[in-house]
This record gives C-alpha cells, sequence and structure tokens, in this order.
C-alpha cells in the first residue's frame, strides 16, 4: 500500500498533536466496554494442538494488522504521538478515530467524518460510473481500487524511490473518462500475507500427524491468502470436524458502506465445544422442513437439497473431502470447478474463541458467525453455523440480564435465560442460509447485488426475525426446553442490548427495524414498570415481518429496504432516554478481550 501510505502520512499530518476532539466523553465512552479474559481448557489439549494454536494466534495477529490498513491506516502509525492511554486504548478498540459505537461519531481532533468506501476506494468515487462489463474486477470482493496514477506521478516515484517501486496495476477506464487501478489484497497486504501464509503453515506442520484433515485446510487457506482465491479453502472447511480450527482471510462486507461489496480481514481462532456440538446435531435435520414452512409463497422459499435452493440441509458426520465427492461439478463462467459433495455439508457448531482479531474485534463482538458468504457455496455445499460460547455466555451475563433488570418488567425478568439466548442466536446464524439468495424474477441477480450497501442490515434483521420463527416451530415440536416466553422475552431483552451498537451498524439498524415494528403493533408494551412483551401478539408480528423481509430480498426492491430503513431503522426519542438508564447504571455495552498465548498459559509453546 505503498500510494495509501502518502494519503496516511497527509491524514496523520491534519490530526496534529493527536488529542481528544473538544467536548467528546471519552472516558464514558471507554466505559461502556467491559473486559473479559478469552479462555478455554487448554487441559484437554494435546502437545501438538498448544503448538498449532500459538501458529493460529500468529496468524490472526497479522490479519488484524491487515485491517487497520484497510479501515484506517497502519497502526503504529495511527498510534504515533498519542501520549493519552485512554486514547490509545480507544484507538484500539474502534481501529481508528471513529467511535463505532456510536453512529461512528469522531472522537480524535481533526479526524472529520468517516468514509464510507474507508481504504477500499480513492475520495469521491462513484460506484456508478463503473462500466457492467468491469465490475467483476473493480467490485472484488479483495481489490482496492484507487485512482489511476499519472505517468508524472510514476516518474517522480522513480526518482524517489527506484528500488520500491510499485507493481504494475490494472487500470480501467470510467464513464466519465477517468482511470482507476485495481490492486488485489495479497498484493496490497503482500508482507501480512506472507506472514499468515508462513503462520498457517507452521500451525499445519504441528498438527499434521493429529488431525491430517485440518492440516490440509491449513495449507490449503495459506495458498488461497496469497492468490486470493478463498473458494474451494472454503468449501473444505466445511467438511472439517477439528477440535481447532480458524476462520481467517477477508471475509464480511460490514466496512464497506459505499458498494457492500469489499471484505475485510478478520480471524477467529477456535477450540471446539464437542459436548455442547453434541446437542445440536438432531437439530439441523429440520432444516428443509422449516424452508419448506416459511411464512410467503413458494417463488421466496425454493425447497433444501434442490440444485436451485439457497443452502444444504443435512450435517455430513464423516468430514469427507468433498472435492472426491459427487459426479457433477460445478459449471458457472468464472467460478473455480468445484465437484458439487455426494451430500451436503451444513452442520451447527459450538465453539470457545480464543482470539478474534480484525473486523470482528472491531467495536461490537461477534458472538455466533455464518460461513461462507458466498452464495453459490451455499447453494451446493452449505453453511456452518458456529456459536462463540464463552463469549455469548459472557455478553449474556455482563450485559442481557442487567439490561432486564432495569427495562423489562419484573413479573418476566424470570424468563431471561441462557438457554434462551443461546438458541435465539444459533437460529439467527441458521437463518441466514433460508430464503433465496437470487431474485425471484432476475434468478442471474444476486439479491446481495440488488440491494447493494443495504444488504447487510436487512439481512441481519431477516435472521434475527426468521431465527425467532423457528425457535418458535421447533419449541412447539418439543425440541427445545424451558418456556416459549423464555424465547420471546429474551429475544426483547437482547434487541436492547443490540440497539446499543448505534444506528450506523448493520446489526443495529436490523434490531431498531424489529423494535419499532414490535412497538407499533403492540407485541411490546411499555408503562412505568418497564417494556412488557406480549408473546401472542409478537408471534403473529414476527411471521408477517418475516414474510415482508423475504419478499422485499426476493423481489430485490431498493426502494422498499430504504422506506423500511428510514422509517424503522432509527432509534425513537423515548428510547434514547431508556438507554440512557443504561448508560447511568454503567451496564456495559460491549465486551474488549484480554486475549492471546499469554492468557492462554502457551508462552513456553511459543517458540521464537
Amino acid at each position: 500500500m505503498r500510494i495509501l501510505a502518502v494519503i496516511f502520512m497527509g491524514i496523520s499530518a491534519s490530526l496534529g498533536a493527536q488529542t481528544v476532539a473538544k467536548d467528546y466523553p471519552l472516558k464514558q465512552r471507554l466505559s461502556v466496554y467491559k473486559e473479559i479474559k478469552l479462555e478455554t481448557d487448554t487441559n484437554l489439549l494435546t502437545w501438538a494442538e498448544k503448538k498449532c494454536l500459538v501458529h493460529l494466534i500468529r496468524a490472526a495477529q497479522k490479519a488484524d494488522e491487515v485491517f487497520w490498513k484497510q479501515t484506517y491506516m497502519e497502526k503504529s502509525k495511527a498510534l504515533a504521538g498519542i501520549k493519552d492511554p485512554d486514547l490509545k486504548k480507544f484507538m484500539e478498540i474502534n481501529y481508528g478515530p471513529w467511535d463505532r459505537l456510536n453512529d461512528d461519531a469522531p472522537f480524535l481532533k481533526g479526524a472529520g467524518v468517516k468514509p464510507v468506501g474507508v481504504n477500499f476506494y480513492p475520495e469521491g468515487f462513484d460506484v456508478s460510473q463503473v462500466d457492467e462489463g468491469v465490475k467483476f474486477r473493480v467490485l472484488s470482493p479483495y481489490t482496492v481500487v484507487k485512482n489511476a496514477r499519472t505517468m508524472q506521478e510514476m516518474q517522480e516515484l522513480m526518482k524517489k524511490d527506484p528500488q520500491n517501486m510499485p507493481p504494475p496495476m490494472e487500470k480501467f477506464p470510467l464513464k466519465n473518462g477517468k482511470e482507476v487501478e485495481i490492486g488485489d489484497f495479497s498484493v496490497e497486504y503482500q508482507k501480512e500475507c506472507i506472514a499468515i501464509m508462513e503462520e498457517l503453515e507452521k500451525a499445519a506442520v504441528y498438527i499434521e500427524k493429529e488431525d491430517s484433515a485440518f492440516a490440509v485446510y491449513l495449507k490449503g487457506r495459506a495458498q488461497a491468502v496469497m492468490t486470493n482465491d478463498y473458494l474451494r479453502s472454503d468449501a473444505e472447511w466445511l467438511a472439517l470436524k477439528s477440535h481447532l480450527d480458524i476462520v481467517i482471510g477477508p471475509i464480511e462486507n460490514y466496512e464497506d458502506k459505499l458498494a457492500g461489496a469489499k471484505t475485510s480481514f478478520e480471524a477467529y481462532v477456535l477450540v471446539r465445544d464437542r459436548e455442547w456440538g453434541a446437542r445440536l446435531d438432531r437439530l439441523i435435520g429440520y432444516l428443509p422442513e422449516l424452508q419448506a414452512g416459511l411464512p410467503v409463497d413458494a417463488p421466496f422459499k425454493p425447497l433444501l437439497g434442490d440444485d436451485k435452493s439457497a443452502n444444504a440441509a443435512s450435517g455430513n458426520e464423516n468430514g469427507e473431502d468433498m472435492m472426491n465427492q459427487g459426479p457433477n461439478v460445478i459449471e458457472i463462467p468464472g467460478y473455480p470447478p468445484l465437484e458439487k459433495p455426494s451430500k451436503p455439508l451444513s452442520s451447527l457448531a459450538v465453539f470457545d474463541v480464543v482470539y478474534y482479531g480484525g473486523d470482528c474485534n472491531a467495536g461490537s463482538k461477534t458472538i455466533a458467525v455464518n460461513l461462507p458468504n458466498d452464495e453459490v457455496l451455499q447453494q451446493y455445499f452449505g453453511t456452518r453455523r458456529s456459536q462463540l460460547k464463552n463469549t455469548m455466555k459472557a455478553k449474556f451475563e455482563e450485559i442481557v440480564v442487567p439490561i432486564s433488570e432495569k427495562l423489562i418488567v419484573a413479573n418476566q425478568r424470570k424468563n431471561i435465560k441462557f438457554d434462551a439466548f443461546f438458541n435465539n442466536v444459533m437460529f439467527h446464524e441458521v437463518a441466514h442460509g433460508l430464503g433465496v439468495k437470487n431474485l425471484v424474477n432476475q434468478p442471474e441477480k444476486t439479491v446481495r447485488e440488488a440491494l447493494g450497501a443495504t444488504y447487510s442490515a436487512i439481512e441481519e434483521c431477516k435472521a434475527d426475525v426468521l431465527g425467532l420463527y423457528m425457535v418458535t416451530k421447533l419449541f412447539e415440536k418439543g425440541e427445545l426446553p424451558g418456556k416459549l416466553d423464555d424465547y420471546y422475552v429474551t429475544f426483547v431483552a437482547s434487541v436492547f442490548r443490540s440497539v446499543r451498537f448505534g444506528a450506523s451498524s448493520a446489526h443495529g439498524k436490523a434490531n431498531m427495524i424489529t423494535f419499532n415494528t414490535l412497538m407499533r403493533n403492540g407485541c411490546v408494551k411499555k408503562s412505568n414498570k418497564g417494556y412488557e412483551v406480549d408473546v401472542n401478539a409478537m408471534k403473529l408480528a414476527i411471521e408477517k415481518l418475516a414474510s415482508e423481509l423475504l419478499q422485499l430480498q426476493g423481489n430485490g426492491d431498493l426502494t422498499g429496504v430504504q422506506k423500511m430503513l428510514a422509517d424503522r431503522g432509527i432509534v425513537p426519542a423515548d428510547l434514547k432516554t431508556d438507554l440512557q438508564v443504561l448508560s447511568t447504571a454503567n451496564i456495559p455495552v460491549d465486551l474488549i478481550f484480554d486475549q492471546g498465548i499469554n492468557t492462554l498459559g502457551l508462552q513456553r509453546f511459543d517458540a521464537k
């Protein structure tokens, strides 16, 4: 990122003494985070697993460094000159000078408004000026777009530093007569990508004798980081049943608020909880029935298991290599020729997460993840819905329970249960795989393409609502414990939790749509005793909202989505007052982590 480095130096210079913006309540904002240790029972790990885990964490730390460059600037430059320890810590939490849980408000003097395209695009970039024929490269998830350098600029670079000239880059003309250059992530972040590759390969060496399948995946992922070809690696990952795991690379597109196309680097280092995972195995078999029963017309709910379905249903118990299964090869122009698996690979899994890096560690912390995101992989291979149990339990105990004690009426607080929270979150992730991925009347176009930057918020809302819908159906079948009221009251308490992330986040907007819908339909009523949930009315409202969201997605109705976000994706004044009660009570908004090799007590396995 040599060209961007020049820009970063300009930004850094404009920030002057690196001090807090006038009147910004830094200490109060810093207090909204509760620090916890990310731990797991390392006594359950073998010597080889401990050595492997050290290198997985090292790889994740490098992915974290890439995200700094993508969203703001190199970390060392971003923190240079900051003497205030509180300001430095807050910069680290937010990966830059914008408060992620306060609608990206700038808290550093001179920072200005956060660019909607961060460092994925040049300033003032207009997506509408990109010709349809080159969008596949300009809006690739794995490239950075820059203004094309003139011949004079290239000559000046040659004179200044002939030994470190940036590599030649693809150039594409825009409709307005300007040109842009495209750089692959593996070139833009070459130093970090090489380090990630090396650490993953070292991890593979240590684990190979005990878990050859995981070693193969690690080697494949190492190559993917250098080639920007992640699809084969993603497919291999779905078949894993390994004790250790890592999700690493450019994955989510939340940070790209300009086009919703570019992906950010992140990493989760995971240790599987086999006991909890075993409880979930039976539930995956209900997915075809749940999809078929969605409260929407047939075109908006293709049946699972069909070649045109949004996802696959049953789990792969044996973890076979899907590349050697099934006679049919996916034949899509521009797509790698992957063989379809002989049976679907979708699964539910439970992990302790021992390291967060990059995008997933910025601002609000993820407690469950549904991957891969690629629509074709979801269609033919399925997804894995991973629950991050240790972080989830910490959020429940430190945030959800205290919120309920302040905002939920006394006689419904008994319904706030961790099992309900766990299942609501889990089926939120399952719900990402339901519904259509391509438009009903334009099957060649994906929902993501049609909705652009609004896609993430509406997809998160769909997952919230459909998740609770599925929980209801499974409870009615006797497959889930407790009382139905537990799931609904805990869901509402968790909405208050997520709303505090701010309206700038996809999850915050999603929760506001749900909250405003429930309030307007009388499902949640407020009195001087708190918020009370009418479970029977809420069941009907959730079903209706699910239908509305599925149709908006299936029709690619951008205008309808924008209207919904403008009308219901906002925080009303009276709710802001109630949220202030939570702040006054010092209930944390989210978590930050004491994490890493030393936290896990693995220093002696960290060979230098």
